[in-house]
């Protein structure tokens, strides 16, 4: 049956929402509060025949942080937040669990409302749950999502989230079924990802993996041209990353693992980040990596409060004009305050230059 349950946890109780869909429009079936978050023992009849189940947190169980970011991509902000929450979460990123909600754009950057829980709690909280063999499928925030949705300011969303008042009535049912179909935040991620839906597609290709099976044989050959071809792309890519990699870092002569040294080098620049006003270490290697510089290897980089100082080695005098014209694209008063021909193919150079305003 297309049948779910929303789990709806309150300061003053737990509320169980079972919500039925009927002709692509979900509707409320039945409505079951429990005082005092105390689950009965027989709680397992309400979930008979229940496909999925889903669970909201009050505010009061989640903290919350606003960090300024370039980019609104929701996958990308997942991936740079734990960089972010490290120096903002004590414990750091590694002790919680955390979501983002895009707020609004601000100077060219974004506003990113993180949430998040501490591992623990969370634990706490689904594991009263799964005891009774219930496993929520996402865990969101009926009371996050009113404050998200109301028609109010930037302010006004931080100020709802210090006071919130409860949706109740229809407009919590609506909430409700709104989450189900697009949930405002899912805690449940990394350690805590819902793993069901996986085993039930993995049950239900069992039979499509026999008949794979039978067609495997036949487009054998086919297929292992395939995976040879696959092999020398993937071989062709990590050659890249290691020659951009080389290309920014020269002089590291040991590389293991691009990306872990790549994450060594940024949180470098994070932790020497506030000693900088004017120019960003992070978003001036972006937009170095970003604006293709053929030819140039960039030897020394220095960044203080007033200017940026490179300096590196090129082909020629005029490769040096390039390089100027291209970091003219992100920065002002640049100017070659040094270049020197060595022979006919190097030639080295030390450029200056501000941040744009």
């Amino acid at each position: 049956m297309n049948k779910v349950v929303f789990l709806d946890m309150r300061e003053e109780g737990l509320s169980l929402f079972i919500i039925e869909k009927n002709r692509d429009r979900w509707e409320l079936r039945d409505r079951v509060d429990i005082p005092d978050q105390d689950l009965p023992s027989d709680i397992e009849k309400t979930f008979k025949d229940v496909r999925e189940s889903y669970l909201s947190l009050p505010l009061s169980l989640l903290d919350f942080r606003i960090v300024k970011l370039p980019f609104h991509d929701l996958e990308k902000v997942r991936e740079v937040l734990p960089f972010e929450l490290d120096s903002l979460v004590l414990g750091g990123s590694a002790a919680v669990v955390f979501d983002a909600c895009i707020l609004e754009k601000n100077n060219d950057k974004y506003d990113v409302l993180a949430t998040y829980i501490p591992k623990d709690n969370l634990r706490r909280i689904l594991g009263k749950f799964e005891k009774l063999k219930i496993v929520p499928r996402i865990v969101t925030s009926i009371e996050l999502a009113s404050v998200m949705n109301s028609p109010r300011p930037h302010e006004g969303i931080i100020e709802g989230l210090l006071d919130s008042r409860l949706v109740g009535g229809e407009d919590r049912i609506k909430a409700v079924i709104k989450e189900i179909d697009r949930p405002t935040i899912n805690l449940r991620r990394g350690e805590f990802a819902h793993t069901a839906d996986t085993e039930r597609t993995k049950k239900s290709l069992k039979l499509t993996a026999i008949l794979m099976g039978v067609l495997m044989l036949i487009f054998l050959s086919d297929t292992g041209f395939r995976i040879i071809s696959t092999e020398k792309e993937i071989s062709a890519v990590k050659d890249e990353i290691r020659k951009t990699y080389q290309g920014l870092f020269p002089e590291e002569k040991k590389i293991t693992s691009e990306l872990y040294q790549m994450k060594a080098h940024l949180r470098e620049l994070k932790e020497k980040e506030k000693a900088f006003i004017g120019v960003s270490p992070l978003q001036f290697l972006l937009d170095l990596t970003t604006h293709s510089i053929s030819g140039a290897i960039f030897n020394d980089i220095t960044i203080d409060k007033e200017r940026v100082v490179l300096k590196g080695e090129c082909r020629s005098l005029s490769d040096v004009q390039e390089i100027k014209s291209a970091l003219e694209e992100f920065l002002r008063n640049v100017n070659i305050s040094d270049a020197k021909s060595l022979s006919q193919d190097r030639t080295t150079f030390t450029i200056t230059a501000k941040e744009k305003d």
